[in-house]
């Protein structure tokens, strides 16, 4: 099998798949936290402000982080700043702009809501829309796949030699899992900032060691940054268990 398509073309049109993998993660994020929040009686009039801020200020954030990271590629190509449906977007970038706007929104919006019981109706959708996001996002883009492998399980992907290690698809699967565990522990124990908190630490630690195992050194996104954000992701998530489980 060759590498996965990264793009699908209907006449003189040209859809890339990385940027409609990730528009369906979107609104598969935003209708079901809608109804999450729905579920617990907390007005969803002006989410669709929340959410496209987070949205627009996450893909700046994002798209910027890669772009510093990747500096001596773009430096000399303008015109790829902004070319996003060929891939590169930093995952850290977009969080350390989003988090800041969606705290500043919700204060906002739901004043009346404490920070801890609106990010355990949230996190859960945004990590089930990662999940989505990765498996139909990156998983189709221009050399998404991790380290050469002669294992069974390799695929080969657009701008790389031989087979890669699947990233994409185990950090779906890796997402999935966290977002099932995420449901259990909310049934079982509902207390404000517990599943945020559990989310948080537990999706940073896995994000860093994957970076580390999986992607390497040599990876073009920044790599010992990356596994950096993702241990001071754990420590925030971290922090936010231990103040749920005093109150």
């Amino acid at each position: 099998m060759g590498p996965l398509p990264t793009q699908l073309q209907l006449g003189p049109f040209h859809f890339y798949l990385y940027g409609l993998g990730l528009g369906i993660a979107g609104m598969a994020s935003y209708f079901y936290a809608k109804k999450r929040f729905e579920r617990v009686a907390i007005p969803t009039e002006q989410f669709w402000i929340f959410a496209t801020g987070i949205i627009a200020f996450g893909l700046v954030g994002a798209r910027l982080a890669h772009l510093a990271t990747n500096w001596s590629l773009y430096s000399h190509r303008p015109g790829q700043w902004l070319a996003v449906w060929n891939g590169g977007l930093a995952s850290f970038g977009g969080i350390a702009l989003a988090v800041p706007a969606g705290v500043l929104l919700q204060r906002r919006i739901w004043p009346h809501l404490s920070l801890a019981t609106f990010l355990d109706r949230l996190v859960p959708a945004l990590l089930l829309g990662w999940a989505i996001g990765r498996a139909l996002g990156p998983q189709f883009m221009y050399a998404g796949g991790g380290h050469p492998t002669h294992q069974w399980f390799g695929l080969y992907y657009q701008g790389q030699i031989g087979k890669r290690v699947p990233v994409p698809l185990i950090q779906a699967l890796e997402d999935v899992s966290l977002w099932l565990g995420a449901i259990t522990l909310e049934r079982r124990h509902p207390r404000p900032g517990l599943v945020s908190g559990t989310v948080i630490f537990l999706w940073g630690l896995i994000r860093s060691l994957d970076e580390y195992f999986l992607l390497g050194q040599h990876s073009h996104s920044g790599s010992l940054g990356v596994q950096i954000c993702g241990v001071a992701l754990s420590a925030m998530g971290a922090t936010l268990v231990v103040r749920s489980l005093k109150n």
